[in-house]
Formats: structure tokens, C-alpha cells, sequence
């Protein structure tokens, strides 16, 4: 298994023989006006969208905000396989499918099961609409957590509930915040590091927390959570790291 970070909440999870694509985001640096929330984006991908090579399947945690989905990415997911939340599924239309929580969704040897996600406290829903997070499960290979934009622990311990072995949490940070919500829109670094815990993985992959203004939290602020633990990968932008139960390395060459 590898991951490549592009940036936010972008990334690249080779799989099972799978090439994976998390929330795209490959516009350059500007300001969106989101349901009247502006979003600002600081930096632009680690990854150009034209270096991207194939993409087998998108996993997309939710379509209603553009620090997930941008206008590039959206044009990826019209062209590209896409697992999503049920509403998006109406919404975009072909090739996105939506899936309802706990649905499973085959793709070769892997099986994608849709998690329960909370874009925010509770009630949240109602603002920012549906959310999912994904596991991963194939023959031979790692349980994977996908958080998406969720920032239940509650829902984080259904999940370790249902899925006892999970061995990599690709967790969704920073603690998003807006105006509107008085509340972080997604986990908080001590958050993260409580998710880790609850589902006894045995590596993390932290991604949004840079790029955006509204992240109110670094990944810096991400690994003082996790220090001393061992388990949160060194992910820099645009290097392919591989992972497994025992250790991580930086692939050579593989910018």
C-alpha cells in the first residue's frame, strides 16, 4: 500500500492493485464562494492534475464544498468511477454512485464499505449537508479508514465497533471552521489522535490540514498530538510513501 499527498484533502492511496483517489482538489490558489461561506485556498496541489495518471475509483467524502471537490476535481469525478454519499449520487448524476451507510460497493478485490461521518456537532447536517467516510478491505492487504470530513468520535466508535481491525486511519484534520458554526466542521488535532486510539491503527495518514484559511489547526498542530506515539506518517507533498503493519519509507524517485 502507498500514499501520495497532493494537498488538503487530496491524496492518492494505491490499494489492493488499486488506484485510489481521495476528495480532489487541483485548482490553484483562490477564493470560492461557498453558500455564502467564502473559502480561500493558499497553495495549489502537490500533484497537477495532468501528472495524475489513471485513477480507478474516487472516493469522495461529500460534492457541496469546494475545499473537497473543486471545480477541477469535479471534472474528474463526471469522467471517473466515484463512490459517494447517497445525495450525491442524485446530484452529479453518472459515474457517481451514492452509497447509504454501512453499504458495501465491490471494485476488483475490494470491498468498500460507506461509514457514518458528521460534518460538525450535532445538527450540522442540516448546514453542510451528508457526509461518509469509507474502510477498504481486500484479501491479504490492510483494513483502511477514510474519515472524510467527520468529526464524531461517537461515530469514530461505531466504526472500531464494527470494524475491529483497522490497521491504517487516513484521518481528516484541522478542525475546520466557519462563521456560521461555532464549532470545528471536522477533527481536532487531539481529536484525531483519540480516533487513532479507539480504532487501534497501527498507522495514520493525516491530510486536511493545510491549504485552506478556515483549517484552524496545522499539520503541525497534528503531530504535537501524536508525538511520541509513532504512528502518524511523514507525508510530504508529492512523494509517494509506502506503508505496512511494521514500518513506512519514502519511495525513491517517485516525486
Amino acid at each position: 500500500m502507498t500514499v501520495t499527498y497532493v494537498g488538503g484533502p487530496t491524496a492518492i492511496l494505491e490499494y489492493a492493485g488499486l488506484r485510489i483517489l481521495l476528495d480532489p482538489t487541483f485548482d490553484p490558489p483562490q477564493t470560492y464562494d461557498s453558500d455564502g461561506e467564502p473559502l480561500t485556498k493558499t497553495a495549489g496541489p502537490g500533484v497537477d492534475v495532468a501528472d495524475l495518471g489513471a485513477i480507478d475509483v474516487i472516493l469522495l467524502s461529500h460534492h457541496e464544498h469546494e475545499d473537497n471537490l473543486d471545480r477541477s476535481g469535479r471534472e474528474l469525478v463526471l469522467r471517473t468511477p466515484t463512490l459517494s454519499t447517497a445525495k450525491a449520487g442524485v446530484d452529479l448524476g453518472k459515474p457517481v454512485i451514492g452509497l447509504d451507510c454501512w453499504e458495501e460497493h465491490r471494485i476488483g478485490n475490494v470491498t468498500v464499505t460507506a461509514a457514518p461521518a458528521l460534518h460538525g456537532p450535532p445538527g450540522a447536517e442540516r448546514l453542510v449537508g451528508p457526509v461518509i467516510g469509507f474502510l477498504l478491505e481486500a484479501p491479504d492487504e490492510p483494513t483502511v479508514y477514510v474519515s472524510g470530513d467527520n468529526a464524531s468520535l461517537e461515530l469514530v466508535q461505531q466504526i472500531a465497533d464494527r470494524f475491529p481491525s483497522i490497521d491504517v486511519a487516513v484521518l481528516f484534520a484541522g478542525a475546520a471552521r466557519v462563521p456560521s458554526i461555532d464549532a470545528a466542521l471536522t477533527l481536532t488535532s487531539v481529536d484525531a489522535a483519540k480516533a487513532a486510539q479507539i480504532l487501534g491503527a497501527s498507522r495514520v495518514v493525516g491530510l486536511h490540514t493545510e491549504d485552506w484559511e478556515h483549517f484552524s489547526e496545522t499539520r503541525a498542530d497534528l503531530e504535537a498530538a501524536f508525538d511520541g506515539t509513532g504512528l502518524l506518517l511523514d507525508t510530504p507533498r508529492g512523494v509517494t510513501v509506502s506503508i505496512d503493519s511494521r514500518h513506512h519509507s519514502v519511495l525513491a524517485g517517485s516525486r
